[in-house]
C-alpha cells in the first residue's frame, strides 16, 4: 500500500494536479464547528449547508466502506490576473479569478476519474467516488488532514509554497491508504489582513465568516434583494470576490495555472460594467457556456452589474446604461437599478 501510495501521487502530478495527499475519515472536530455555524445561521440561504445531516463531517456515511480520502489541489490563477488595477478602476467590471476561465468542476472531475481508474489497475474491486465541489465534504479539512495546507483566518486553505488560489478535489476510497502527515500548525500567526481588508467586514473573527456579509456569497449565492447598506461597498465586484485572498501574505508564493482552459474567455477580465450590462439574456447564456458564471443566472447578473454601476463614477453613459433597464421585468433587477440612478442623481 505505500507503493500504491505513491503512484496515486506520481499520478496526480501527471494528470496536472499540483499537489496530492492521503488522509482518514475522522472529522469529529470539524462536525461541532460546522454545527455551531449552521445554528448561528451564518451560511444564510445555502440550505444545502444544512441538509445533509452529519454527512459532510462523517464521509463513512457518505460513501459507505470509506476508508481513506485522496485529497488533490490544482492552482487556477491566470497570467496577468491585474486583480488590483480592475478593482481601482471602478468602471470595469471585476470578476473573480477563479470564475474567468471554463468550468472547474467538469475539467476536475474527468482528471479524478482518470485517476480512479489507475488506481483500479491495482486494486479490483475499488469502491470510490470522485467529488469536485460536488456534495456534502469538507474539502479544506480533509486537505488539511492529508498535509495539503492549513486553514486560514479566511477560511480558505493555505499553502506555504502556492498560497491560496487554487482548486480542491477528492477521491473516497475503501483501501486502508497510509495516511500523510496532516496540517497541526497553523502559519497565520498574528496577521489579520485577511479580515481587515474585506469590503463588508463580513468576517464575525478569525475562522469564522458571516456568509450573509461575504460578496462572494451576495453576488453568487443570493437570489433576492442585497441589502441596501451592502450595496456601496460591493464596488465593482460582480461575481465573487477575491480580497481576503489579495491581502494574504502568503499569496506572494502563489502559482499560477498550466491549464489552458483557466484562461479568461469573453474578455471577462477586462470588460467594463457597460459593456456587460448590454448583454442580452442570450448573449449571457452564450457566454458563460461552461462557465462558473452560469451559476448565478441572468437576473443576479444583471442586479450585480447594476450595483457596480451604481458604485461607479457618474457620466451620461452610465445613467443612459441604467435608464435602458428601468423597465426590466424582473422587480429585483428594476429594484437595484433604481437605486443605482439614485446614487448617481442624488
Amino acid at each position: 500500500l505505500p507503493q500504491l501510495a505513491r503512484r496515486i501521487k506520481h499520478g496526480a502530478s501527471e494528470l496536472g494536479f499540483s499537489d496530492a495527499g492521503i488522509s482518514g475519515t475522522d472529522l469529529r472536530a470539524e462536525e461541532s464547528h460546522l454545527l455551531s455555524y449552521l445554528a448561528a445561521n451564518y451560511h444564510g440561504e445555502m440550505d444545502y449547508l444544512a441538509k445533509h445531516g452529519t454527512k459532510r463531517s462523517r464521509p463513512t456515511e457518505l460513501l459507505p466502506g470509506t476508508l481513506s480520502v485522496i485529497s488533490v489541489r490544482m492552482n487556477y490563477l491566470p497570467t496577468n490576473t491585474h486583480m488590483l488595477e480592475t478593482l481601482n478602476q471602478p468602471e470595469q467590471a471585476y470578476i473573480s479569478r477563479y470564475a474567468l476561465g471554463r468550468d472547474y468542476h467538469k475539467l476536475m472531475r474527468k482528471r479524478l476519474q482518470q485517476l480512479a481508474k489507475r488506481i483500479e489497475e491495482h486494486v479490483q474491486p475499488l469502491n470510490h467516488r470522485v467529488f469536485v465541489d460536488s456534495a456534502p465534504v469538507l474539502e479544506s479539512a480533509l486537505a488539511r488532514n492529508a498535509g495539503l495546507g492549513w486553514i486560514g483566518k479566511n477560511t480558505l486553505l493555505l499553502n506555504r509554497s502556492a498560497g491560496s488560489y487554487f482548486f480542491l478535489g477528492e477521491i473516497f476510497v475503501d483501501i486502508p491508504l497510509p495516511e500523510d502527515i496532516g496540517y497541526t500548525s497553523n502559519h497565520c500567526g498574528s496577521c489579520t489582513s485577511c479580515l481587515d481588508r474585506c469590503p463588508t467586514q463580513a468576517f464575525v473573527g478569525p475562522y469564522v465568516l458571516d456568509a450573509r456579509r461575504c460578496i462572494s456569497y451576495l453576488t453568487i449565492e443570493l437570489k433576492g434583494s442585497i441589502a441596501p447598506e451592502l450595496r456601496s461597498k460591493i464596488g465593482n465586484r460582480i461575481f465573487g470576490c477575491d480580497d481576503c485572498q489579495i491581502a494574504c501574505p502568503w499569496n506572494k508564493f502563489s502559482k499560477t495555472t498550466q491549464e489552458a482552459d483557466f484562461s479568461p474567455r469573453h474578455k471577462l477580465d477586462s470588460s467594463s460594467l457597460i459593456e456587460l450590462f448590454a448583454w442580452s439574456e442570450d448573449e449571457f447564456l452564450e457566454r458563460t457556456l461552461g462557465s462558473p458564471i452560469r451559476r448565478t443566472g441572468y437576473e443576479s447578473w444583471l442586479r450585480n452589474i447594476a450595483i457596480g454601476l451604481g458604485n461607479a463614477p457618474t457620466s451620461i453613459m452610465v445613467i443612459e446604461a441604467l435608464k435602458a433597464r428601468r423597465e426590466h421585468d424582473n422587480p429585483v433587477v428594476r429594484e437595484h437599478v433604481l437605486w443605482a440612478l439614485e446614487q448617481h442623481l442624488k
